[in-house]
């Protein structure tokens, strides 16, 4: 199967400049690494007891203590 990418224009100036790249492969092995995270993920949630609406609630409480650790590591408050 072949995919066609659209790639901002800054992105396609690096791309240019460094011909000897195979950018074909960098894309293939980035799409690989994420799908495998996917599949991580479906595993990990298909034996899940908790609901969406309670799954979304802990990701935000996460994302809040991460916020207010890089805020006190950058010496600011949240």
């Amino acid at each position: 199967m072949n995919v066609t990418l659209a790639v901002p224009e800054e992105l396609h100036k690096v791309m240019k400049k460094h011909p000897e790249i195979k950018w074909s492969e960098v894309a293939r092995r980035a799409m690989w690494e994420y799908a495998q995270k996917l599949e991580l993920l479906d595993k990990i949630t298909a034996s899940s007891k908790l609901s969406e609406k309670e799954a979304f609630e802990i990701g935000e409480v996460v994302k809040r203590g991460l916020a207010e650790r890089y805020a006190r590591a950058e010496g600011r408050k949240a």
